[in-house]
């Protein structure tokens, strides 16, 4: 069975890109469901697939994030890799199924874990807002915040993979991929087509799906008055390609395989290489 990919929200789960990509398992909050009942269905969850990798935004309530942490630590276990996302909700949506795509291939879960760090630089996630007053996620000047005030104004910001703001109508546009992409958004109480009008031509995506606002997108981005978007690579080819260019290292922490800087698992850094060698 594939590494089984796990987030805290039905609404998290995009629809699969192919026949072959599986679907992501469900880690419910605290307030639908008991301790004993979590506990209980990540052990079955983790003796079906050997290790989960659980993906969830960083906006998520401190009590959900707590039982994700509580459960791993009465499992005792080491096959549980939580990975918390700096991603607003849409992009954490669109990560998830790019690991889900990458899931069925041949990489270990410590190298898939590990993957979500890299993959996101590729994750261009922002959203069209009517206003940016409550907006704390990304850098907003006073001079925005001034304008969000007035009636009819709206604007663009670029989350990741570096925040950008701009005001729509002043003729600037946001900074996008300088590769092939599709484009995935999701509406909430705004009926604008700037998104798909503007932003997508100019980005040259070669796809745009449309889905539901996740949850927690309002309160990210500090109103429901937005269109949320996320461009990103669709191709499961490409995205083989480019966890696979990366050099493997074994954590001297776990021992797990990965790829980068830092452990998925047991976010232990990546030790030097006259570190690893005294140590070994």
């Amino acid at each position: 069975m594939p590494t089984a990919i796990a987030v805290t929200s039905a609404d998290l789960v995009l629809p699969p890109t192919d026949h072959q990509t599986p679907t992501a398992a469900l880690l419910p909050s605290p307030d639908t469901q008991s301790l004993d009942a979590a506990v209980a269905a990540t052990q079955i969850l983790v003796e079906q697939h050997g290790h989960v990798v659980a993906l969830y935004p960083a906006s998520l309530p401190a009590r959900h994030e707590r039982r994700l942490h509580t459960v791993r630590s009465v499992l005792e276990s080491d096959r549980i890799a939580l990975l918390r996302m700096d991603l607003p909700p849409l992009g954490v949506a669109v990560l998830v199924r790019q690991l889900r795509q990458l899931s069925v291939c041949d990489f270990q879960a410590g190298v898939l874990a590990s993957a979500a760090r890299l993959l996101s630089h590729y994750v261009y996630a922002g959203a069209l807002l009517n206003t940016v007053a409550r907006l704390d996620r990304v850098p907003v000047g006073l001079r925005s915040h001034a304008k969000s005030w007035v009636p009819g104004s709206q604007f663009a910001v670029l989350a990741n993979p570096a925040p950008r703001l701009i005001k729509v109508g002043t003729g600037e546009q946001l900074t996008g991929p300088e590769f092939a992409t599709h484009l995935v958004l999701a509406r909430g109480q705004s009926a604008s087509e700037w998104v798909t009008e503007s932003l997508a031509p100019a980005w040259r995506v070669q796809g745009i799906a449309e889905n539901a606002l996740p949850a927690e997108s309002p309160k990210w981005w500090g109103t429901g008055k937005l269109v949320e978007f996320a461009a990103f690579l669709p191709d499961i080819s490409v995205l083989y390609q480019l966890v696979a260019s990366v050099r493997r290292e074994i954590c001297s922490w776990c021992g797990m395989d990965l790829i980068g800087d830092r452990c998925g698992f047991c976010s232990a850094p990546l030790l030097p290489p006259e570190v690893s060698r005294g140590t070994a």
